[in-house]
């Protein structure tokens, strides 16, 4: 695929992964993670075919885990990321998720802090998963956590939050414990053992059936070797979070 505007950053690129996509209006846009020489930044492309995909932002700060909110909020498109600020298993990660808007997907407001890690649970590191789903009680966010007071191994879980519907900064919910952790061979086994790691989020509104009733299809890398998919529905996310 032709990435239009990479070239011209004058950066030395290493990878380009974690891309997390929505689709506002008439166009896909991909945020994701870009391995640079000091670190990690954040990118966001815009694409109609996935055939060619044009940059439209980097950012200037290390960061990772940027995902789109999938519709304008305010007149705003919205972001969260997170911020590498510690070390973790030789590499920099973060403990905290943040949120910024932007009218324009090129300038950011201030960041502001919307929740963060707990330490000695299983969310010690966090970080945004797949692109939060917007339901009648707030937007419903899965995201991953880290715990890594085992010393021997970090263990990649998820969780989920409820965030407000028109202030998405603000959390209304958070469940105390994680919803879905590694268990199968290939969940533990791998490039990068212990690890579920969701980034992509579906909804199927094809029935009849009440909104929280609606399928959720989640898909996610195992142990960095895998993608995968496990299914659940709105009503029982919502749950967790009672």
């Amino acid at each position: 695929m032709r990435i239009n505007g990479i070239d011209e950053l004058g950066l030395e690129i290493f990878h380009i992964y974690d891309p997390r996509i929505v689709k506002i209006e008439d166009v896909f846009l991909v945020s994701a993670a870009v391995d640079v020489e000091g670190g990690c930044r954040i990118a966001i492309f815009s694409t109609k075919d996935f055939k060619e995909m044009d940059l439209i932002h980097m950012g200037d700060v290390d960061s990772r885990n940027a995902v789109l909110f999938p519709e304008k909020i305010n007149g705003h498109y919205c972001l969260l990321d997170r911020p590498n600020n510690q070390f973790a298993g030789g590499v920099m990660s973060g403990s905290q998720i943040c949120f910024s808007a932007s009218t324009d997907l090129i300038s950011w407001g201030r960041s502001v802090p919307v929740m963060s890690g707990n330490h000695h649970y299983w969310d010690e590191l966090i970080g945004a998963g797949p692109p939060p789903i917007r339901t009648k009680e707030g937007w419903l966010l899965i995201y991953h956590g880290v715990a890594t007071h085992f010393m021997s191994s970090n263990i990649y879980q998820a969780g989920v939050a409820l965030l407000d519907a028109n202030e998405p900064h603000k959390v209304l919910a958070r469940c105390p414990a994680n919803i879905f952790e590694p268990r199968e061979s290939y969940e533990l086994t791998g490039q990068v053992p212990n690890v579920v790691f969701p980034t992509g989020l579906l909804v199927d509104t094809s029935s009849e059936k009440p909104e929280n009733c609606n399928e959720v299809l989640m898909y996610y890398g195992a142990a960095d070797s895998s993608v995968c998919l496990a299914k659940t529905t709105i009503q029982k996310l919502l749950d967790c979070l009672k």
